[in-house]
């Protein structure tokens, strides 16, 4: 008894003096094979997102074609000063916000809706005619969506505009509406993506034990319990994690899809951060003033995002880092 635990013993400290801390190194050469099949993703990572951080510069520089990046004369904070202090910044702001938080508080429950619905349905072909059914939208393409939503709120000739006026709203064109823009814009946007967004939620769902399944229906749980007290609590670290991403892009919303909802009437509530540095840095040939815009934009949520994912590893434990 006495020897097999010496041997114990001297094995426990002959494995702790032999374990290394793993590194960068250990980690690439045991795993090498995996390092190589994602290498070509970090390759275009470095190319399109690194890289191009380069020009981050040009909002502390007072552009010149001929000087190119590095040669313009250093202006510091002075477009950051510019754009806090102009007139736009507050309806760029707000305008930014009420359609960014909008989408999120209406449109973050929606997949997770949708994929629990979806899991309970027991037919398989009618379960798949379902899935195929609500992800075909996400394939359609954002000028095709923007002409189906001029084509169907046509006050005249579209089909939910006709329905508005026979409901004795005449002549109301939604698109044209400061009041009905954020929600024909975070609608549409469900409508398109709540079924692709649904997938990782499916997904999740799938490794769920069945023998928690089996022992809910063995204590008389109805589907209704199944949801809350074996499904829902399964999928909460997905819903976490994608939250944390979401907040993320909080300040940041659809540029195209805004773009091309945008006219003379619904410019009030349309105009957003993105739109604008599209129009001050393209149109204006203001480089410069548009790149500090697009970094002040980017700076804040990424603190968002740190914020965010510090209060999810406190509360939950739960985080991206």
């Amino acid at each position: 008894m006495a020897v097999s635990e010496m041997n114990s013993s001297l094995s426990e400290q002959k494995s702790k003096s032999t374990y290394k801390k793993p590194n960068i190194f250990n980690t690439f050469k045991r795993d090498h094979q995996l390092w190589i099949m994602i290498l070509p993703a970090i390759i275009c990572v470095i190319i399109f997102n690194y890289i191009p951080m380069y020009g981050i510069q040009l909002a502390f520089r007072e552009y010149d074609f001929t000087a190119g990046l590095t040669g313009g004369e250093w202006v510091g904070l002075q477009y950051f000063e510019q754009f806090i202090k102009s007139h736009m910044f507050t309806d760029l702001i707000r305008n930014t916000l009420v359609i960014s938080i909008t989408t999120i508080v209406v449109g973050f429950p929606a997949p997770i809706i949708l994929a629990l619905l979806v899991n309970q349905i027991r037919w398989k072909r009618g379960k798949r005619i379902l899935q195929t059914t609500v992800y075909l939208p996400h394939f359609i393409s954002i000028v095709v969506l923007v002409g189906l939503l001029n084509v169907l709120l046509s006050p005249n000739t579209g089909l939910i505009g006709l329905l508005i006026a026979k409901m004795g709203f005449e002549g109301t064109n939604l698109l044209a509406s400061t009041t009905a823009f954020v929600p024909v814009y975070v609608l549409s946007d469900i409508w398109q993506h709540v079924g692709w967004n649904s997938i990782i939620y499916l997904a999740a769902l799938s490794s769920v034990d069945p023998q928690l399944y089996d022992a809910a229906k063995i204590d008389g749980a109805n589907r209704w319990q199944i949801i809350r007290n074996v499904e829902i609590p399964a999928i909460i670290p997905t819903i976490i994690i994608l939250l944390i991403l979401n907040m993320g892009t909080v300040i940041s919303t659809g540029f195209e899809k805004i773009f091309l909802m945008q006219n003379s009437l619904n410019l009030p509530i349309s105009e957003v951060i993105e739109t604008y540095v599209y129009k001050i840095g393209i149109i204006s040939n203001q480089f410069s003033y548009a790149a500090a815009i697009g970094l002040f934009n980017t700076l804040i949520n990424f603190t968002l995002l740190v914020i965010v994912n510090s209060i999810a590893k406190r509360v939950a434990k739960i985080s991206l880092w």
